[in-house]
């Protein structure tokens, strides 16, 4: 079991909702934290229901002014955080020959930039305690590449880069810093492809299946737990083999 109290960003929906109710499944306190207020009460009331404890944040993480307001409010109403998953994630695909600097520079803000901002306001507290898990969920795409997408793969790149970098610098405070890279998980922001796209990447997954975001929250969980206190930097591959290092 997972006594401790958990920030899951982007948990309205898909991969994060999945992980903050296995979290809370798990015996977790779960922070909720997205810019949809009203979809996070939807999911606040599902943990709750189960006899978990639920706490709702605004957050948007193109916007480091919101960050700092919603890990102090956090903080002050529900306790310092012991487990951050870094799920929120946004995509301005194009060709880079036609990419606005403005899509580049949202993707980054939102998927890098607001992701070491998070792990940012939760280093002291995890410091102090000497206890720490964080897991920032990267992308499939991030270790193959993905056409359409240079903006959003740098920025899960850069999530596994930090990962790496972060985990070396925690390890001596017993703060692991781990990394999950999905593949093609079923959300709705797989949801709005064309059928001829999703059967071509149907064929190139040897389990010939779909992720769910439960399987990806399946891994965070294992992540978060006291089992995996010897797993540091790691880049978990969640894909149904469809990319193999």
């Amino acid at each position: 079991m997972i006594h401790r109290t958990a920030l899951v960003t982007g948990a309205s929906r898909g991969i994060g909702r999945a992980c903050a109710l296995e979290l809370a499944k798990a015996g977790a306190k779960v922070a909720l934290a997205a810019r949809q207020i009203d979809k996070l009460e939807g999911v606040a009331g599902e943990i709750r229901a189960a006899g978990g404890e639920a706490f709702v944040v605004p957050m948007d993480l193109s916007s480091h002014d919101s960050i700092k307001d919603a890990f102090a409010l956090v903080a002050r109403d529900f306790g310092p955080v012991s487990i951050l998953v870094n799920n929120a994630a946004v995509t301005r695909d194009g060709l880079a020959l036609r990419m606005k600097p403005a899509d580049w520079d949202s993707v980054i803000q939102t998927n890098l930039s607001g992701t070491f901002f998070c792990i940012q306001q939760v280093l002291s507290s995890m410091v102090r305690e000497r206890w720490g898990r964080i897991v920032n969920v990267s992308s499939v795409v991030a270790e193959s590449g993905n056409a359409g997408q240079a903006n959003y793969v740098a920025s899960k790149a850069g999530v596994i880069g930090l990962t790496k970098a972060l985990a070396q610098e925690l390890a001596s405070r017993t703060i692991t810093v781990n990394a999950v890279a999905p593949g093609f998980i079923d959300t709705d922001m797989t949801a709005v492809l064309k059928d001829e796209i999703k059967a071509s990447v149907l064929a190139n997954i040897p389990l010939k299946r779909f992720g769910t975001p439960q399987d990806v929250a399946a891994a965070v969980r294992f992540l978060c737990s006291e089992e995996a206190g010897y797993i540091t930097g790691h880049v978990l591959d969640v894909n149904g083999g469809m990319y193999m290092r």
